[in-house]
Formats: C-alpha cells, structure tokens, sequence
C-alpha cells in the first residue's frame, strides 16, 4: 500500500494558502465550526477567488441570466438567487473547496458538513456580491 503522505501532500496544500488579514496564526486542526471558518473556509476562498468568480460567471452565461441592462440591487438579487437555488453551482462551488482540505480538515468537514457547507456557501456569495461590480458577469 502506498504511503497516504505521498499521495495527499497536506504541507503542501497549507502552504498554498494566503494569510487573511486579522486572522490569527492557524493552529494544527481547528477545534470549532467557528475556528474552522476563520483558519481553512476564509483562506481558501481567497485562494480560490479567480475561479469561484469564473464559475459564477460560467453559470450566469449558461442561463442567460439579464445582469447586463439590470441596476446593481437587481443584479445582487439576481446572483443571491442563483447561489442560493441552484444546487449543482452550489456543489460545484463546494467541490472547489473541498478539494483543497488537508486529510484532517476533511474529516472534520464531514463531522460538521451541514453547518459547514451552508457556511462556505454564505461566504461564497459574500465574496461574489461584494466583487459584483468588478466581474465580469455581463
């Protein structure tokens, strides 16, 4: 059997992960939903911001969605509609995600995967609508 270290580079995937302004120093595994959202979720949906906003975009296209001619109120409804409804962009948005926990982390996430999930989907959307006028959804 190979070695799981091999195969699943955790110091590899950490270090990847950019630092959050005000957050604390990571510790080894995080011991709270709280602690988990703030040391792992926020980290790597910034890490992740590109694609997720990419991904978003992808979906607005694919449904011909009329953010173009709408005011920005209406195009926030819009997207928080999409996210909040459509549950193959929410699986994907959590996929993108989910793929970039450690072994550790990922056991914790499937202990707390509701509450977690619905966390990283509130984030999510926070990132895409605070960056609204900046992408590229037209």
């Amino acid at each position: 059997m190979p070695d799981s270290t091999l195969l699943r580079p955790d110091a590899a995937l950490l270090a990847l992960r950019p630092a959050v302004a005000g957050q604390p120093a990571a510790i080894p595994t995080p011991a709270t939903v709280a602690d988990f959202q703030q040391q792992v979720l926020r980290p790597l949906l910034k890490l992740q911001n590109e694609p997720l906003l990419a991904l978003v975009a992808d979906f607005v296209a694919d449904y011909r969605l009329p953010l173009a001619g709408a005011t920005a109120e209406q195009q926030a409804h819009i997207l928080r509609e999409l996210l909040g409804r459509n549950a193959r962009l929410r699986a994907t948005i959590t996929g993108l995600v989910r793929g970039h926990f450690a072994v550790a982390e990922l056991a914790f996430f499937r202990q707390h995967r509701p509450e977690l999930t619905r966390r990283l989907l509130d984030l999510a959307t926070e990132r895409v609508l605070s960056q609204l006028s900046m992408s590229n959804y037209q």
